[in-house]
């Protein structure tokens, strides 16, 4: 079928509320990477997310936030970066360095006392609900769903919902052989026309049936390659 009106991914505001912003027009620094149709929703100028959402971002601490496609971003979630951090190992965690005068001098340099967690990776397909803290160096995998007011400070499996401060598991969203044949399918990576061509079944909440329906879809594309 042919489309005239799929949401462009180039734009900023894609809809009429004017809340909701794709992230990867309007993020730029060099060391955060977003895909494609990810969205902040928030009704205080969402396209400062950058600015506001996007904690201790130093890219010369030389951490990295990547999120991938089609993750929801509700408002007020904030991803917290590795320069953040103090020293952990001393007697002190007060960093002397940054205050100058003498303490400068004598002092390590500030950011090669911090620790360093790692980059801070998102997968695709993932909700967080308002509120949400992401701290440094953690993986969410696809399709997960972190519940308001979480503080994510552990790795999250793909399509798990955990929620609390730490946030844990609360459960599996789908059973092992659906969550196999979702992390087969990768339907964030099909061409938008494809992609909208299968929205009645990646929105049916028959998932008996939709699996069903995706299985067969996945087979006759794989058979096609």
């Amino acid at each position: 079928m042919q489309y005239k009106d799929i949401p462009n991914k180039n734009a900023v505001f894609p809809n009429e509320f004017g809340t909701t912003v794709f992230l990867k027009n309007v993020v730029k620094a060099p060391n955060v990477f977003i895909g494609d149709y990810t969205y902040y929703d928030s009704e205080q100028a969402p396209e400062a997310f950058e600015q506001t959402n996007i904690l201790f971002n130093y890219p010369v601490f030389g951490d990295k936030l990547v999120i991938g496609k089609f993750c929801q971003i509700a408002h007020g979630t904030v991803f917290i970066m590795g320069a953040a951090n103090h020293r952990l190992g001393s007697a002190t965690t007060y960093p002397f360095n940054v205050m100058g005068g003498d303490w400068r001098k004598i002092s390590t340099p500030h950011i090669e006392e911090l620790p360093h967690k790692g980059d801070t990776v998102v997968g695709n397909d993932v909700w967080f609900g308002r509120c949400c803290t992401v701290m440094p160096g953690v993986k969410i995998g696809d399709g997960a769903i972190v519940a308001a007011c979480s503080v994510v400070a552990g790795d999250v499996a793909p399509y798990t919902v955990v929620g609390g401060n730490p946030a844990r598991p609360l459960k599996k969203r789908f059973d092992d052989e659906t969550i196999a044949l979702l992390e087969r399918l990768r339907w964030w990576d099909l061409p938008p026309e494809e992609l909208t061509d299968l929205l009645p079944v990646l929105c049916d909440i028959n998932m008996k049936s939709a699996a069903e329906k995706l299985r067969a879809f996945l087979a006759e594309k794989e058979k096609q390659q």
